[in-house]
Parts: C-alpha cells; structure tokens; sequence
C-alpha cells in the first residue's frame, strides 16, 4: 500500500483556513506539482491579500507578499529580473478579479512567463464576506443583503472566458475540487501550469471553482454541493485557451 506523505513544498505550519475551506486542497496541489517538477529550489511564489494572505508560510519556496492585486505585476517584475526560476501567484478573486483585474489583463497580454493560480469563490472571504466581482446573480452577501442585482450591479466576471479572447495567454483552464476527480483534474491542469512555464511558453492561469462555508453560511459539506449547484452552471469547467492543443490542431 502507498504511503500518503506531505508534499515536501509544504512546511509543517498549520493552515489558518476555516473548517471545510478548500484552499487546503489547492495548497496542497501547487506543492505537488512543484515536488513532481522538482522546482522547489528555484520557484518564487507571491502570495495576494485575502484569504491567502499568509500563504508564505505554508510552502517552503520563497515567497513575496503583493500588495491588494498587485501579485501579476510583481510577479512580471521577479520574472523577468530572475528569467531562469519559476514564479507563480496565488490570489483570490477580490484580489485578482476586482483591485487587481488591470494587473490581470495586462501581465495575460503581454503573455508574460508565469503561472496564476486563481481562486474564485464568489465572495470576499477575508474581509467579512462582501459581494465580490464573481458573486452569483442573486448571492446575499454582506453588501447584497437582498442578492446581486444585475440591473444595479452588474454581471459576475467570467476570468477564464475574458483571458482567453486575448491572443498571448498559452494556457486558461478552469478546475474546481469538490470531488476526488474534480481534485485530480485539477491537480493535472496545475502540474501543467508549471510545465508551461518550465518550457517558456508564457501565461497560464488556473481558475479553482472554490468554497466558502463560512460566508456563504453552510456547513463545509453543502458548500461542496453548492459548487455544484450554483457555480458551476455560471462557470463551466473545461479548458478555455491552450495554445498547445491550437497547434496540434492546425498542424
């Protein structure tokens, strides 16, 4: 029988995440796959404000704290001042899809070489729940106590679909992990992620379909159902834009 060990990219720190949060899950696949490239010596993470705020201690990588959204222009600076490691950010969606959207759009058209882990749980989690750019319409939060309204407010952002109308992002993918093999899809379009930077071939963002049991005021086990339910009819999982599979395809 196979031993089930700690990524090695993982220090013993105890994550600070509520009961049922699944940035655990996600924590836990970006040290798999640095593991599995063996990276760990040369990648550089960035770590937003929000949820993941202290994500510096929990991968034994470097790690850079960004101020609120600005985690893709830093990361753009490390990269091209340190072209031969890996640099990758890990942000949630106030972070990367309202304060830092620009940062977002600009680092994805400029096809800049690093790879976004995006966590999209339709809410801000850190800051007491308010509504966020990718709440449901009709999502009671904080600041839509009677539901998102689009006449008012707006439509969520689709992150994935709006990225890949752009021509230089080489890989957009969106994953969720609510379900053993939502988590091995999702490991494997992480892995690739990172391979795609490995290999130079530019921008790759992973959006992570997540939870969040204590502002969406479920239990940890509906949450998961609630993925399913409400997020994923709105955002679809599948591959979005990858440029390897375009020139297969024209090839």
């Amino acid at each position: 029988m196979a031993k089930f060990n700690k990524p090695k990219s993982l220090t013993d720190a105890v994550f600070h995440y509520c009961p049922g949060c699944t940035h655990g899950i996600v924590h836990r696949l970006v040290a798999e796959a640095i593991d599995e490239l063996g990276i760990e010596g040369k990648t550089i993470g960035v770590a937003p404000v929000g949820c993941s705020v202290m994500a510096y201690n929990y991968f034994t990588c470097d790690m850079i704290q960004a101020a609120h959204g600005r985690a893709p222009a830093v990361a753009t600076g490390v990269k091209r001042s340190l072209p031969d490691h890996i640099v990758f950010t890990y942000q949630g969606d106030g972070d990367l899809a309202s304060i830092g959207l620009c940062e977002t759009v600009s680092a994805a058209a400029r096809g800049e070489n690093i790879t976004v882990i995006f966590i999209n749980n339709a809410i801000y989690g850190m800051t007491g729940g308010q509504m966020a750019p990718t709440s449901l319409i009709g999502q009671v939060t904080q600041t839509s106590p009677y539901g998102r309204d689009a006449a008012t407010q707006g439509m969520p952002i689709k992150i994935s679909e709006l990225l890949a109308t752009l021509e230089a992002p080489s890989y957009i993918t969106r994953v969720t992990v609510n379900n053993v093999k939502n988590v091995r899809n999702a490991k494997a379009a992480i892995k690739k992620a990172f391979q795609n930077q490995v290999e130079g071939k530019g921008f790759s963002l992973v959006e992570v379909v997540s939870n969040c049991p204590t502002n969406w005021g479920m239990t940890p086990e509906k949450s998961l159902q609630w993925i399913d339910t409400h997020m994923l009819p709105y955002y679809p999982l599948g591959v979005y834009k990858d440029k390897d599979a375009e020139d297969k395809n024209n090839g």
